[in-house]
């Protein structure tokens, strides 16, 4: 039996998988709240993340007692990029600053400046969702807090060091920080020395796949587990759910639509692409990588979209869609936390063009589809840049949920989308899966595999043709209106 916590931002998530089957015998989830005290600020207290896993935890001890106490790996996938920060006691100096803050803009640039060879160290744009600039930024506005930092830490790798008591992160988390060499799969020393850090501020690396700890004692006792318990290094939520789907080799690919929505495409090479920010990240297990295309705002512009119209059901929301007169649809730029491929633009602004009497809010929900649609497109093109060619791709997250959606996204990039059988499993199975290699050793693709194909959506040639003028018009709209969203925060 193995266990996959999934910290993402709204909730954390834990379930247990069987071993011989990978199936899934039970979860729990556990909601947790973001804090906005300023404009462009994202933070999180480190020590909520440490409640939700036990609440979620002891909630599997009170409904499988069984399966917990047969537990021999824990895996963890999380939200990438945080900046969690420890004294020399271990102690959380502030909140977490998380991977959709936008604060850091100006330290990107600065950065960039004083290393001109960071996108090639890196295979990325700095971008202020990114750790390095974070801590930058926390350099020049609260130096006396920088300068009692001790750790830098991922959200993911907070709960393995209190599952563990290690000071470990894995190389597909580390990927997204700014300090690693992604190539080399090693932290960057001419990165960390641009922002005032050194390799003993930061947690050693390993492979996702990796044994870096066992389950303290006391939480053995606290779940009734009696056996020892491997904890593996775990991943970055994308990574993991790459690895629950079965994309770790060439060819394989995710698309996921979930908070933000993401392209995934594993590569046997380092391959970046950074002028369209494109992320060239290091996968969860070793000697492999991949590509990943980012938009910050996916089904949170259907949420906002939903309750703007007074829907409290996203769902129902998004299937008035299907009957839409797109005729009476206007353009949606899906930009409400700025926007990452293949604009890098923080300050860049949702938008909807060609409001006319005739606007419902059915066409309504239809653009706010579409429009993620289109970011998802922009992605795979900055992706074709790069030199990849996405036939297929397994599509997870909420948004797969929509037939409508799936089948735009698909018309949109011009490729298959295949929903996996069993329903979404996210990054939490991806984790599960990286505790059982942690624990067994066995082969990659022998626990990797991929999913049962539920339901094909090949791209449909004549809604392609229909979004084709819509589309391009879409770029027109961001390009014309750049200056504007600069000018406007």
């Amino acid at each position: 039996m193995y266990l996959g916590i999934d910290l993402g931002t709204s909730e954390l998530k834990a379930i247990l998988v069987d071993s011989e089957q990978q199936a899934t015998l039970a979860s729990a989830g556990v909601k947790l709240e973001i804090s906005r005290p300023r404009p462009q600020w994202s933070e999180q207290a480190p020590e909520t993340w440490v409640l939700a896993l036990h609440r979620a935890l002891d909630a599997l001890r009170a409904t499988a007692p069984a399966a917990l106490a047969a537990v021999r790996g824990i895996g963890i996938s999380g939200q990438m990029h945080g900046a969690v920060l420890l004294n020399d006691k271990r102690e959380v100096l502030r909140p977490a600053i998380l991977w959709n803050d936008t604060r850091s803009f100006a330290e990107c640039a600065a950065l960039e400046a004083a290393v001109p060879e960071s996108r090639e160290i890196t295979g990325n744009l700095m971008m202020p969702g990114f750790t390095a600039p974070k801590l930058a930024w926390l350099r020049q506005h609260e130096p006396a807090l920088f300068a009692q930092v001790a750790t830098v830490m991922l959200p993911k790798d907070f709960l393995v060091q209190h599952l563990t008591g290690e000071r470990v992160t894995d190389l597909s988390d580390a990927a997204g920080t700014g300090w690693l060499d992604v190539a080399a799969r090693d932290w960057s020393d001419r990165m960390l020395t641009a922002t005032g850090l050194t390799r003993a501020q930061m947690p050693q690396l390993a492979e996702g796949c990796a044994a870096v700890g066992a389950l303290r004692d006391e939480l053995r006792q606290r779940w009734g587990i009696a056996q020892p318990v491997v904890v593996a290094a775990g991943a970055a939520d994308n990574a993991a759910a790459a690895i629950g789907v079965g994309a770790v080799s060439n060819g394989r690919a995710l698309v996921s639509l979930g908070s933000s929505g993401v392209i995934l495409a594993a590569t046997e090479r380092f391959a970046p692409n950074p002028a369209q920010a494109v992320h060239a990240l290091c996968h969860a297990v070793p000697a492999r990588w991949y590509q990943m295309t980012v938009t910050l705002s996916a089904t949170t512009s259907l949420t906002w979209a939903a309750r703007l119209c007074g829907h409290a059901n996203d769902a129902g929301f998004a299937a008035l869609a299907a009957d839409a007169d797109t005729t009476a649809a206007p353009i949606f730029l899906p930009y409400l936390n700025g926007e990452r491929t293949p604009h890098n633009d923080a300050s860049a602004l949702g938008m909807l063009f060609g409001l006319s009497t005739r606007t419902d809010t059915a066409a309504l929900a239809y653009a706010v589809l579409e429009g993620v649609a289109f970011s998802l497109a922009d992605g795979n093109a900055a992706l074709q840049a790069a030199g990849t060619q996405i036939e297929q791709a397994t599509v997870v997250g909420g948004g797969a949920n929509s037939r409508h959606w799936t089948e735009l996204v698909a018309a949109a990039c011009g490729f298959a989308l295949a929903r996996p059988a069993g329903g979404d499993r996210g990054g939490a199975f991806g984790a599960a899966r990286l505790a059982r290699l942690a624990h067994t050793g066995e082969a990659i693709e022998a626990v990797c595999i991929p999913m049962v194909t539920e339901t094909l959506i090949a791209p449909n040639a004549a809604l392609r043709e229909r979004l084709a003028p819509r589309y391009e018009r879409y770029k027109r709209l961001y390009a014309l209106n750049r200056a504007e969203f600069s000018s406007a925060v």
